[in-house]
């Protein structure tokens, strides 16, 4: 199904047409929703019509904004309209409209739309201990990372309003819903029940909440009509998400973590010097493209420049190269990725971004080396002790991370090295770490640099990346260099500064050394034993039995995983996960299995309980428990 002609759609717009249909009329929804969209035609005046047969043409007519913002912009010409099958067929049938491009025009000099809302996590972590009904989760705040016993309480966040309790109960009871309908009877009509509500989040300023339906619903999308690039793992996770953002909110939870910033705001930094280390590419399923240039600062401190805006791959390969809109700096991300920048009044959001505000000024710098301070502190400790500190909080996103490798092989698009020590030999008690592309569209060069480097195996490269929370020992590579003293290493151009962002430059066989590594004396290094044969602990473990029964949920609904509740599943999920050791993930798993079978029915048959809300709980119970456990065998991997 094409929906390229098509204009984004506001979500309340949609869940309102559908909302106007009668019961007969949803039943033939989906299958109405499937034949529309490849009969759109685009009109002179930037309108798109679809006809159904000789009777109805529905005619789009966006705003200004090019998004579809009120129901007078889905007109149809039939006795039904508005409240007719062929319109919100068409609504259906289009793209959903993101958050930012409903935003007023014009943001403040302090704030900006955020296009990274979607995948905002909150900063501290949180465990869900779940039983059955609203009654009975509990909410356990977990421990700030770093904090200290004789530290003073943090202040209580403000709890919710009266609207953002009642938004975020119907986010959870729309969410339960889809989560028991899954993929198989998860419609339009229910996605537009997940619309709604998600509607009335934005109005109660609870915009994680409302970026986490958005997700689910195009999740729910892409899954029923078979699209190759949507993956039941992603919307397993999108579906988490937003359980825990609304279960948490509806439970009186508070705080800017779990209610999320629809802007980020800023903040006076005051005076600033900060220099380049890296560029990454950034490309968004939503079609936002652009660059974040990462940045560190004279303390150490880590600090990003921000250009993303609506355009794909075409935005994100040409921003590389272009200007820093940063108090009227003549410079580039590349420039500035190898440069600096003295910035005067400067304003910072918390998580680091620099804001360009109206009072900011800003001057190039001389950049400086990875071997030079504050850089030089990023490669200075053990990996495995630095990803310890990164990965501490299961919720937020792990900073960068440098370390100096020697190259091992390579393996499908991941390259495979071994962490050096001071004096250039292999760790003795180091893994073998995976280097994957950070971004592996095949039109960005990370694959392609990757892969000369697994030509060259005992190559030493110091390596600059962010490790992956969701795979054993293994880092998105963002850029390379030379590692200091090594003779069988990197020859890039001076120009270069002695690094290589992977995601813009491409290595060349000029860029790679002539000859044999020399290893020093006694160091076997990586070319002894097979490649890719260290033990794995998070593919070892029987965890992927708990995460097979939550995508089945997803996939089939409450109805598939009674179904293996029936057979001998549970037993062979049970038994693996007690022998291994995670006695909470069986008890958890097979606490869902049970509940996803509890129908109770009165002496004729009907269903005396048909809420989703106590298998939703104990969905997300088992959900929460496989991610913290996950991420524990991760960050084991690394020692």
């Amino acid at each position: 199904m094409s929906t390229d002609l098509l204009p984004p759609v506001a979500p309340e717009v949609l869940a309102e047409a559908v909302e106007n249909l009668t019961a007969r009329l949803r039943k033939k929804l989906d299958a109405a929703i499937e034949a529309c969209a490849s009969e759109a035609v685009a009109g002179p005046d930037g309108s798109v019509s679809v006809r159904f047969g000789e009777d109805a043409v529905v005619t789009l007519r966006p705003g200004s904004s090019g998004v579809v913002t009120a129901a007078d912009e889905a007109v149809c010409g039939c006795l039904l309209a508005p409240r007719c099958l062929h319109r919100a067929a068409v609504l259906g049938a289009a793209p959903l409209a993101d958050p930012e491009q409903l935003a007023p025009a014009g943001p403040a000099a302090d704030a900006e739309p955020d296009p990274a809302q979607a995948g905002t996590p909150p900063e501290s972590g949180v465990v869900v201990v779940v039983g059955a009904g609203p009654q009975a989760p509990a909410v356990h705040g977990a421990t700030t990372p770093g904090a200290s016993a004789g530290d003073p309480p943090p202040t209580a966040p403000e709890p919710p309003t009266a609207a953002q309790l009642r938004a975020s109960a119907a986010l959870w009871e729309a969410a339960a819903a889809a989560l028991a309908a899954g993929v198989a009877a998860g419609g339009a009509v229910v996605q537009a029940e997940l619309l709604r509500a998600a509607h009335s989040a934005r109005l109660a300023g609870l915009p994680r909440g409302e970026a986490a339906a958005l997700r689910v619903v195009r999740g729910l999308r892409a899954a029923r009509e078979r699209s190759a690039a949507q993956r039941l793992g992603a919307l397993t996770e999108a579906f988490r998400e937003l359980l825990h953002v609304a279960g948490l909110t509806a439970s009186g939870a508070g705080g800017p973590a779990l209610t999320g910033t629809g802007r980020r705001a800023y903040e006076a930094g005051g005076s600033l010097r900060v220099h380049g280390l890296c560029r990454e590419p950034v490309l968004s399923a939503t079609g936002y493209g652009g660059v974040v240039t990462h940045l560190v600062g004279a303390d150490g401190s880590r600090y990003s420049v921000s250009d993303v805006r609506p355009g794909g791959l075409a935005r994100a390969r040409g921003a590389g190269s272009a200007s820093v809109a940063l108090g009227g700096a003549v410079l580039d991300h590349a420039g500035l990725a190898r440069g600096g920048l003295r910035v005067v009044g400067a304003t910072v959001s918390a998580d680091g971004r620099l804001g360009a505000g109206r009072g900011v000024k800003a001057t190039p710098l001389r950049g400086i080396a990875w071997t030079d301070e504050p850089a030089a502190a990023l490669f200075a400790r053990p990996a495995a002790e630095a990803v310890a500190g990164l990965l501490a909080d299961p919720e937020g996103e792990p900073e960068l991370l440098g370390c100096d490798v020697r190259v091992v092989g390579g393996a499908g698009e991941h390259l495979l090295v071994r962490e050096l020590s001071s004096d250039g030999s292999v760790r003795a008690d180091a893994p073998v770490l995976r280097l994957r592309p950070a971004h592996p569209h095949p039109e960005l060069p990370h694959t392609a640099n990757l892969r000369r480097l697994a030509g060259c195996p005992g190559l030493a490269i110091r390596v600059l990346g962010r490790p992956d929370p969701d795979r054993a020992a293994t880092l998105g590579a963002l850029a390379v260099g030379p590692v200091p003293g090594a003779r069988y290493t990197l020859r890039l151009p001076e120009e270069w500064l002695g690094r290589a962002d992977l995601g813009y430059d491409r290595l060349q066989g000029s860029h790679l050394p002539d000859g044999a590594p020399e290893l020093p004396e006694g160091d076997g290094g990586p070319l002894a034993g097979p490649i890719g044969g260290e033990a794995d602990p998070l593919a070892e473990s029987p965890l992927w039995r708990v995460r097979r029964l939550l995508e089945t949920g997803v996939a089939g609904g409450r109805r598939a995983v009674a179904e293996a509740a029936r057979g001998p599943e549970p037993l062979g999920l049970r038994g693996p996960l007690r022998r291994s050791g995670f006695g909470a993930a069986a008890d958890l798993a097979t606490a869902l299995a049970v509940e996803a079978d509890r129908r109770p029915r009165d002496a004729f048959g009907r269903l005396t309980d048909a809420s989703a809300d106590r298998y939703a709980w104990a969905w997300l119970a088992s959900a929460t428990h496989l991610g913290a456990a996950e991420r524990s065998l991760v960050a084991a991997s690394w020692s």
